[in-house]
């Protein structure tokens, strides 16, 4: 497998934010889910990112909540291919996938065939057991050397978040450009 390049390294001016939820704030009722008990508005949040690394062909977002209580964390919500000239998702992207830019795929979800995120729209928000910390939730978008991860990876599209997570932290090498991340939390 080959090795990292310089460039997979987070770079500091590759940064990713959301005007919807800002770096360690408590997300808004809007984004949390509607259905395990949680009464949100399930609505995904605008993500914008800056700065990709030169050669950046597609980008990835992926949210994972670690602190969940299943020993494996949970994922929210994951969109793959995003065309290297998008730099951002608008709010509601995630909520249907004919919202997403063109080229784009929704990913796996911890939410799929609950029924609690539509008809597998792709963002399930927020909602931790009651009682629980307020847990995280990381938001993250990879800038990638490829056009296409599935082909790259050789994984299939229907594929865990976990899955995609390995190949876009470690499968893809020195194909992985950067990524950039932010935390919010959320607790009941």
């Amino acid at each position: 497998m080959p090795s990292l390049s310089p460039l997979a390294r987070p770079a500091s001016s590759f940064t990713l934010s959301s005007p919807d939820i800002a770096e360690g704030s408590t997300i808004a009722n809007k984004f949390v889910l509607n259905g395990f008990g949680c009464k949100g508005e399930n609505v995904s949040p605008a993500l914008v990112w800056t700065n990709p690394p030169a050669g950046t062909k597609s980008y990835a977002v992926q949210v994972y909540d670690p602190d969940a209580p299943t020993g494996s964390g949970f994922w929210h919500w994951g969109v793959y291919n995003i065309p290297a000239a998008v730099t951002s998702l608008a709010q509601g992207a995630g909520n249907s996938l004919s919202r997403l830019p063109g080229g784009a795929s929704g990913g796996m979800t911890d939410f799929h065939d609950t029924g609690a995120t539509g008809a597998n729209g792709n963002w399930g928000g927020p909602c931790p057991p009651v009682g629980d910390k307020p847990h995280r939730y990381i938001f993250t978008v990879f800038a990638l050397g490829v056009d296409n991860l599935h082909a790259a990876a050789g994984i299939p599209k229907t594929g865990t978040a976990a899955l995609h997570g390995f190949v876009l932290n470690k499968g893809l090498g020195d194909k992985l450009l950067g990524k950039a991340s932010f935390t919010a939390t959320y607790g009941r």
